[in-house]
């Protein structure tokens, strides 16, 4: 199974490598001591806990949908033409980019600051390990 140093969960996580030592002191998320005396984190707990740990924003749509895979976010970024139109969002840590057309863009008001909900619905999703 998988272990994680601190700086490496914290890096996972998106918080310091302080605020790690400070969950796991206050018995949040369990640790161990690997072979060479690091405290470490398993993959497993790690996930238990990052997964506690998310939260959803809200979807300010209130459209019911089969997609579950729903992120809210800001749009940063439009780039159009007269036909075609790229629009970039930034939704928690990630990064969500769409093409659409540029009649969609301006039917929907999109520009940046707009509150905005990436659906997504894909029949492939590529997983990648290191």
């Amino acid at each position: 199974m998988p272990q994680f140093r601190f700086s490496e969960a914290a890096r996972l996580l998106g918080v310091s490598d302080d605020t790690v030592r400070r969950w796991v002191d206050a018995g949040h998320l369990a640790a161990g001591v690997d072979g060479a005396g690091r405290k470490v984190v398993s993959g497993a707990e790690l996930a238990r806990f990052a997964r506690a740990q998310a939260t959803a924003v809200p979807d300010p749509t209130g459209v019911g949908s089969s997609a579950r895979n729903r992120f809210t976010g800001l749009v940063t970024e439009v780039r159009a033409d007269a036909v075609m139109a790229q629009v970039e969002m930034q939704c928690g840590p990630h990064r969500v980019v769409s093409l659409m057309s540029a009649e969609a863009v301006r039917e929907l008001g999109l520009r940046p600051g707009s509150l905005a909900v990436a659906v997504v619905k894909a029949t492939t999703v590529i997983v990648e390990t290191p």
